[in-house]
């Protein structure tokens, strides 16, 4: 039997608490929280700072793990992969992939992160991609959270996935995210999902504005330009 410590990133997720307590009650233990830092990357390096062994489990504050997910089940990273990262359905397009999926990383690897936009896609060593589902991201918690899945995930999918996905997979899932119509809040995810590929024509000529994609007041004055405060919290 193995086990892990776990981590749950949150920023302003308004489930992230009962979320939490969803993660421990199936995980079997406590998980730490890190709640509120700003810059997602040193919000990543800070995780590798609150737990205390090489290899745990991180989970957005957003993620609504399986109730029936076994960690006891769970094999350790092998030598040379830094991140292995399970599928999680997203709740507006119907899609299940890696997309705010549960992950078992090493915390030596956030020490070392690189850069990149998809902060993760940074990483020394080899991601692994597990074929299991292990929840559902609930990012569609307002219209704004729905929106900006949707545009930060078609921006990066349209500039060119850096987890070297296929160009034919990443369009398929900028058009199943551009058409998402199931669930609370999908028309603000296909609205988000269009901005963020418009987005992503507009930023190719100056590459640095990608680095807005991680700027959570960026992306919350965006949105509120387009569909003003109102529409912030649902």
């Amino acid at each position: 039997m193995n086990s892990y410590d776990a981590v749950l990133l949150s920023y302003d997720e308004p489930m992230a608490t009962s979320l939490h307590s969803r993660l421990q009650r199936t995980l079997g233990g406590a998980v730490k929280r890190l709640h509120g830092v700003h810059g997602m990357r040193r919000a990543y390096r800070l995780c590798a700072e609150v737990v205390d062994h090489e290899q745990f489990f991180l989970a957005d504050g957003d993620f609504a793990i399986d109730t029936g997910f076994d960690p006891a089940s769970v094999e350790p990273l092998d030598e040379g992969a830094s991140m292995r990262v399970w599928r999680a359905v997203n709740p507006v397009n119907g899609l299940t992939y890696g997309y705010g999926g549960l992950k078992l990383i090493r915390r030596s690897a956030l020490r070392e992160m690189g850069e990149a936009v998809d902060v993760l896609a940074a990483l020394p060593g080899r991601i692994e991609f597990a074929q299991q589902t292990a929840g559902i991201t609930r990012f569609n918690q307002s219209p704004f959270h729905a929106w900006k899945a949707g545009f930060r995930e078609c921006a990066m999918l349209a500039r060119g996935s850096e987890y070297g996905m296929a160009d034919d997979d990443a369009r398929r899932r900028v058009e199943a995210w551009t058409t998402s119509h199931s669930g609370e809040f999908a028309a603000y995810a296909a609205t988000g999902a269009r901005d963020g590929v418009a987005f992503a024509r507009e930023a190719a000529c100056a590459p640095q504005r990608f680095g807005h994609l991680n700027d959570p007041a960026w992306l919350r004055a965006r949105f509120t330009t387009a569909h003003g405060d109102q529409a912030v919290a649902g």
